[in-house]
This record gives C-alpha cells, structure tokens and sequence, in this order.
C-alpha cells in the first residue's frame, strides 16, 4: 500500500511510530528505518528519520549517546526518557480516540449503503 494519501496520513503519525519503535529498544536512525520498511512502510526514507529524530531530541522526547561506527563517525543511539514516554501515552490516547471514531464512521456508511442497496430492489 502507498501513494499520496498514505505519504499524508503518516507524516501526521510518523513522531508517534518513531516513539514506539524507540520504546522497544534503543537505536540508531538507520536501524529505525529499516525496522519500518520490515513493516511495511517502505516508502520511508532515511532523511526523513533522521530529521525526525533531529525534532525529538530538540523537543527533548529522547536521550542520546553516540557510540563508536566502525566505519565513518560516531552512531547516535536514541532512547526514550520520561518525556518521549509521556508524548507517546499521548499519542496513543489520541491514536485511539481517532480510530474507535473512525470505525464507527466506516460502520455507520457501511450500514448506510447495505440499507440504500435494499431499499432500491424494493
């Protein structure tokens, strides 16, 4: 699954997605983004992960502590603090809300059509 309306919706989840997968364990930019792409979410590049991550550390959701990379400079290793915790409780909550509407959107045009397809054949 992809095109534009995909590339929309996830850039307003994309924080919260970043925050979970940080709240498994820590890691570096890179393995977060293949971790998504193993996901399914292969239309994420690398760039803009990192910018990502660049915007959480700024917002202070993470703590981070480079480590030595065999090849090029030190690896930065983002991990969630009390902080990025509490943002991603917040995204959850709001993850939530927004679904359990959105099912009931799509359940109520659901019934809505099986009703006017019945009423047509009458």
């Amino acid at each position: 699954m992809g095109g534009r309306q995909m590339t929309e919706m996830l850039k307003g989840t994309l924080e919260g997605i970043v925050l979970a997968v940080l709240a498994m364990r820590p890691a570096h930019g890179y393995d977060i983004t293949a971790w998504l792409r193993e996901q399914g979410f292969a239309d994420i590049v690398e760039g803009t992960v990192y910018a990502l991550l660049v915007r959480i550390e700024q917002k202070g959701l993470v703590d981070v502590v480079k480590v030595p990379s065999e090849k090029g400079p030190p690896r930065k290793v983002y991990s969630l603090n009390a902080a990025g915790r509490d943002a991603l409780d917040e995204f959850w909550t709001t993850w939530g809300f927004l679904a359990d509407r959105l099912g009931a959107l799509r359940t109520a045009g659901n019934d809505t059509v099986a009703h006017a397809a019945t009423t047509e054949g009458k």
